[in-house]
C-alpha cells in the first residue's frame, strides 16, 4: 500500500513536517511511505533574492512529483505553506495540471490529506486546508484530517499549530522557527492515522 506524500516547501519548514508525516505513515505494517516535490515555479533568480536557494538544495533528494504518479497512491498527503490563506502558486499550479485524472475518475475513493505552515499563529492554517479540500472533493477523495485523539493539538502551554483539519507549523516572519516537537508528532499522527485508514479501504 503506498502513501504518497506531495509537498511544496521554500524554506524547509513543509520539508520537515513531510518527513515527520513519513515516519507516521512507516508506523503501519505494509504502509509505504512515497515522498515527492511538486514542481518550483520560481527562477533561481528569484529564489535567491528570497533566501531561498539554500533550503531548496537540502531538498534536491526529493523526486519531482509527476501527476501520472498518483494514479500509484492508495492515499495522498499535500503539504503547502500558506500565501494569503490559500495554498502556493506552485501547488495550485500542480493540482490544476490534474485534469486528466479527474475526466479518468482516477483518483476517486482515495485517501487524501492536508497540512500546511503559516507565518503567524493566525496566518490562515485552517483556510488553507479547507480550501484545499475542495479540490479532493472534486476529485472524488475520501477526506482525512487530524482528530482530537490527538491530544496536542489541545495543548495552551506553548504556541503550536494543528487543527481537526491538519497538522501545521508556524514558521515566523522571517522563516526563523522550525517545526517544534509538538507541531512534528501532529504530522506523524497524521500520517499513521491516513495510512491507517487507506489500509482499510484498500482491505475491504
Amino acid at each position: 500500500m503506498k502513501v504518497y506524500i506531495v509537498y511544496y516547501s521554500m524554506y524547509g519548514h513543509i520539508h520537515r513536517m513531510a518527513a515527520a508525516v513519513a515516519e507516521g505513515v512507516k508506523e503501519v505494517a505494509g504502509a509505504e511511505a512515497v515522498l515527492r516535490r511538486v514542481p518550483e515555479t520560481l527562477s533561481n533568480e528569484i529564489l535567491g533574492m528570497m533566501g531561498a536557494l539554500e533550503p531548496q538544495k537540502m531538498m534536491q533528494h526529493i523526486p519531482i512529483c509527476k501527476v501520472e504518479e498518483l494514479k500509484e497512491a492508495d492515499a495522498i498527503i499535500f503539504g503547502t505553506p500558506t500565501r494569503f490563506g490559500n495554498m502556493t502558486g506552485q501547488m495550485r499550479q500542480f493540482l490544476d495540471a490534474t485534469g486528466m485524472l479527474w475526466a479518468e475518475g482516477a483518483l476517486v475513493g482515495k485517501v487524501g490529506s492536508v497540512f500546511v505552515s503559516t507565518a503567524t499563529q493566525h496566518g490562515g492554517q485552517e483556510s488553507t486546508i479547507l480550501s484545499f479540500h475542495t479540490t479532493l472533493l472534486h476529485h472524488g477523495m475520501v477526506i482525512v484530517g487530524l482528530p482530537y485523539a490527538f491530544q496536542g493539538q489541545t495543548r495552551i502551554d506553548e504556541i503550536t499549530g494543528g487543527s481537526p483539519y491538519g497538522a501545521s507549523t508556524i514558521a515566523g516572519g522571517k522563516g526563523e522557527r522550525m517545526p517544534s516537537e509538538n507541531e512534528l508528532a501532529a504530522a506523524r499522527f497524521q500520517g499513521r492515522h491516513v495510512a491507517s485508514i487507506a489500509k482499510k479501504l484498500v482491505s475491504s
